[in-house]
């Protein structure tokens, strides 16, 4: 039995605000693969939300929750944006200017 995003919101809900449920699942038959993102306004609640829920059993399946703490992107370097005007490329960080290779001809 699949659970839906109520069924997630209600038991999840009473240990803190919900942002977004996201249940994955199978993009051909649209079945539930078995799991589900939840994003929580607060991180002590979705601690308290683990410490009670993990090893339960819903629908006759045992849960297993996680902490997944969301990767934070370095600050990009080096980007190269292409000239609108000249066909060479230049990066944001500097001035240099990088010449393309020539094209090989067959």
């Amino acid at each position: 039995m699949d659970a839906d995003e109520l069924e997630l919101a209600k038991l999840i809900g009473p240990f803190g605000d919900i942002s977004t449920i996201k249940i994955v699942r199978d993009r051909k038959t649209g079945n539930c693969k078995g799991y589900a993102f939840i994003e929580m306004e607060d991180l002590i609640a979705a601690e308290s939300a683990i410490e009670a829920l993990h090893d339960t059993e819903m629908a006759g399946r045992q849960l297993t929750l996680r902490l997944v703490e969301e990767a934070v992107k370095p600050p990009e370097k080096n980007v190269f944006i292409k000239s609108p005007v000249s066909t060479n490329y230049r990066t944001s960080d500097t001035a240099e200017v990088k010449k393309k290779r020539p094209r090989k001809t067959f």
